[in-house]
Order: structure tokens, then sequence, then C-alpha cells
């Protein structure tokens, strides 16, 4: 069997996995917070013939090069891209969207914490600030539902304006940041879990030197560029198709050998 069939098969898989990222980052395209996903990949195992300086004659003479043969390619793995998403206003006064670095704090039905760049947030039946999902954030902030406003500076304060015109604070947000954030697990719901890639989680407050701020009213939007994704599609496609090719060029070669009489 010639190695040519193996080593297409794994440039047709490898760009079946480039194809199915880039389907989920177009899918994405207008999900908060979402950050797209590269993949990324390896070439496999050489067969070495003859080795680079190897001595190839009585006087001592060495091979400038050699002869390896590789085996193909594999998926090394998905490096997710964590640039900052456009800000889109909503006017919404408890969505917030992180300017910069940091995760928001999501306590979880397992108790366990989550973390999310999604600041559309809610209000519970008893005042809770609560994510899409009805998850109240880390630490828990409440919100008298008699207010006649809510207002959240760049600092993370939630300040509320009672009926009397009177305000006060009743909570601070916070951030969190991880040593590599392409490590964090994506569990859903735009939702991350930390890892023992990601590192621990580092708590800080908005505005805080290496942390970013948070702009009350806004959504930070996905930040997939469509025209560079549709452009990747094309890519993975064509390098599919060569992989075919090289399939169909070795099958008739290896029919050619069967027919020699």
């Amino acid at each position: 069997m010639m190695r040519a069939l193996g080593i297409a098969a794994t440039g047709m898989q490898a760009q079946q996995t480039n194809v199915e990222v880039i389907s989920n980052n177009i899918a994405n395209v207008s999900t908060t917070g979402f950050k797209r996903s590269m993949p990324a990949f390896v070439d496999l195992l050489y067969q070495s013939n003859s080795r680079v300086g190897t001595v190839s004659s009585e006087t001592g003479t060495l091979l400038p090069t050699g002869t390896q043969m590789g085996l193909g390619v594999r998926q090394a793995g998905t490096t997710r891209i964590v640039t900052q998403g456009t800000l889109t206003q909503t006017d919404n006064q408890l969505n917030v969207a992180v300017n910069g670095r940091g995760y928001f704090g999501v306590t979880l039905p397992s108790g366990d914490t989550a973390y999310t760049r999604d600041g559309s947030f809610q209000l519970s039946s008893t005042g809770q600030i609560v994510t899409n999902e009805g998850y109240p954030i880390e630490p828990n902030i409440t919100v008298d539902p008699t207010s006649t406003a809510v207002t959240i500076n760049q600092a993370g304060q939630v300040i509320v304006t009672a009926a009397n015109g009177k305000q006060s604070t009743v909570g601070q947000f916070k951030l969190y940041l991880f040593a590599n954030e392409s490590g964090l697990e994506a569990v859903g719901g735009n939702n991350f879990m930390a890892t023992d890639a990601s590192g621990d989680p580092i708590a800080g407050t908005p505005a805080e030197a290496g942390y970013g701020t948070v702009s009350q009213g806004y959504l930070e939007s996905s930040n997939v560029n469509v025209v560079q994704e549709i452009t990747n599609l094309i890519t993975a496609q064509r390098a599919y198709e060569l992989n075919s090719k090289v399939i169909e060029a070795a099958d008739q070669m290896m029919q050619t050998t069967s027919q020699i009489r």
C-alpha cells in the first residue's frame, strides 16, 4: 500500500477539523463575549532511510541531507484567541462589558465557580444580579427592588438610587485574571472553568492595575471576523480537495501497477 494514501488521509482529517472549528466561530459571530478559536497542527513522525550526517564512505564523507519520509499531520490543539471584542451600546443598566482583561465570576448550581465575559445580567425575583441563565454573580450583589436606578461605575461599584433620591453602594464587581486564558475550559453557556493549564484565578477589582474597567450599558461583541473566517474556510476547503486528489492519484498509480503483465 502506498504511504501517500495514509498521508493524504491525515491531511483530510486535519482539514475536516479545521472546517469544524471555523464553523463554530461563524455560528457564534453574534454570541456575547465569544472568543474565536484556531486549530494548531503538527507534522507526524518521520521515517529515515538514511540519517543526516551519517558516514557514507570509508574516507568519512558525511551525508549532507539524508532521506526522511513524513507520515502526515495531526491536530496539536485548539487555541482560543482572547483579543478584545467590540463594545456595543445597549442602554440596559444591567448590561456590563469588560474593557480590557478579566472575567466575571459566576456561581453554578453545583457550587463551582465559572468565569465569563458575558455581562448581560438580569435581576432575580429576590433582587440578585444574575446571568441570563439565572446564576448569581460572584460576589453576590443584591439590589432593592424599590430602587429607581442602578449605576455601575468603571471601578465596578454598584450604586442604587432609592425612591427618596438617596444613593448607596450595595456591592462591588470583581474581575478574575488567569496566567493562561487559552487554558480555560469552555463548558457552554458563555462560561469557562479554571484548569491546571489556565492556573488559579487571581481576583481583583475593575480599574486596578492589570485589570480592565467595566462599562455600564454595553456588551462585548464576539471577536470573530467574518471575512477572515470565510477566507480560512475557502483555504481549508481547497486543502481538503488537494488531499483528496492525492488519494485519487495514488489509487490510479496502484491500479496501473496491478495491471502490469
